[in-house]
């Protein structure tokens, strides 16, 4: 009798233990995964065959031509009051050669100004006209994402200068024409080279010399 009890008591524990074990296990879901397409496209590629972006090349060509002629100006009035000064120093009293010198370093600090406050504005009116297009663009990526089923679309020049972010993808996932369509610009050919960035960034002029003393 007592083997029996022992017997029913081991049964019944092991009966438990399974239970428990199940109630621990994770629940299946038998609904399928939801599908995943990636495609990518090159915002600056695009940017630089839109009809707008010889406009904007054109519009930031003339306000830097603008600048660097102002910036001549501005150098060769402190060439020019330099020479003076050092032509004349021997002769000027101790009063005269420190305003003289006062308005050269004033002029040189002026033109340092101008070079830094030009670059500025260079950037600043080149993202006022390329801002809109690339909201134009972007908005186009969109709609080319929702009608071809895309869940995510790179930028493949994003990260240019260190590392991409996309090392690989297949050539069928570039939505790139599709972009082009979507907007009724003109396919560029494959074989053409990329047109140069209308991106203002160039090295500023070197400034005046200070004077010799």
């Amino acid at each position: 009798m007592k083997n029996k009890l022992i017997a029913l008591a081991v049964t019944l524990l092991l009966g438990g233990s399974q239970v428990w074990a199940q109630a621990q296990q994770p629940a299946t879901t038998t609904a399928p995964a939801a599908s995943v397409k990636i495609g990518y496209t090159n915002m600056e590629y695009i940017l630089q065959n839109m009809p707008e972006s010889k406009d904007i090349q054109n519009q930031i060509t003339i306000q830097r031509t603008q600048l660097e002629k102002n910036y001549q100006e501005m150098s060769k009035e402190f060439q020019d009051k330099l020479a003076a000064y050092e032509k004349g120093q021997a002769q000027m009293s101790d009063l005269i050669k420190a305003d003289k010198e006062k308005e050269l370093q004033g002029l040189q600090q002026r033109i340092q100004e101008f070079q830094a406050n030009s670059s500025t504005q260079l950037q600043t009116k080149y993202n006022q006209l390329v801002n809109p297009v690339m909201q134009k663009i972007q908005k186009n990526i969109d709609a080319v994402a929702k009608e071809s089923g895309y869940t995510f679309v790179f930028n493949l020049d994003a990260g240019s200068g260190t590392i991409p972010v996309l090392l690989y993808a297949p050539e069928e996932n570039d939505v790139t024409e599709l972009v082009f369509k979507k907007m009724g610009v003109a396919i560029p050919s494959k074989q053409a080279a990329a047109q140069p960035s209308a991106n203002p960034s160039t090295t500023k002029p070197a400034a005046p010399a200070p004077k010799k003393n």
